[in-house]
């Protein structure tokens, strides 16, 4: 029996030794008192940040490693200042009009491409649909779904999530977003970045996701 309770520690102990290596106020911040009610992953980001355009290989990488009941979001910002608010409002529409078409990965991809590989310029609705069409989208879908009530509440929550997040402050006195790219896990924990393992990265940013998910 000793030697059972003995092996099952033993295999415990890489586990217990990795959510040990996550401290808050180290690799995570909480944000806010009480966490969302339904597990989720929040990137919020823009199309005119270049760290972004770099990050969001790995964020792929990070859906595909979500567990079901996970739903990642991401969270298109307006407080950039390379472009006016209101183009930036259409650029958050344009994410959840690539969702709703089933052609996010693709879409969205195409539009990081157009603004920091092409250093193109979108003063408009029709610039993003001209995008959005070149990559295999349905024009008269896209007009649809942009005057649609579903994808502008949604663009609007996007709006109320970043408006609290950069009105609230972190336990460490700082908003709890002020720049992008930003994660937080579960409406409660902002990852910190820097504070993670720079030659093993991508795995230790997964494991931080893991260990974030499991905290109330």
């Amino acid at each position: 029996m000793k030697r059972i309770l003995s092996l099952i520690v033993m295999l415990c102990m890489p586990l217990m030794a990795c959510s040990a290596d996550y401290k808050e106020g180290e690799q995570y911040i909480v944000v806010n008192d009480t966490a969302s009610k339904k597990p989720e992953v929040r990137e919020y980001f823009s199309f005119y940040c270049p760290h972004c355009f770099k990050f969001e290989p790995l964020m792929n990488n990070v859906k595909k490693t979500l567990p079901e009941n996970v739903k990642f979001e991401m969270n298109h910002v307006d407080f950039l200042r390379v472009a006016s608010p209101k183009v930036q409002g259409y650029l958050s529409k344009a994410v959840v009009v690539a969702q709703q078409l089933g052609m996010e990965q693709k879409l969205v991809g195409s539009l990081f491409n157009y603004i920091q590989v092409q250093r193109a310029v979108v003063t408009s609705e029709r610039d993003i649909r001209n995008v959005f069409v070149l990559n295999g989208a349905d024009g008269e879908k896209f007009d649809k779904l942009m005057a649609s009530f579903s994808v502008n509440s949604k663009a609007k929550q996007m709006k109320k999530n970043q408006d609290f997040f950069t009105k609230k402050k972190g336990e460490d006195g700082k908003p709890a977003l002020n720049s992008v790219p930003t994660v937080i896990v579960n409406n409660k924990y902002k990852i910190n970045p820097s504070a993670l393992d720079r030659d093993n990265f991508e795995e230790d940013y997964k494991k931080l996701i893991k260990h974030l998910l499991s905290l109330k």
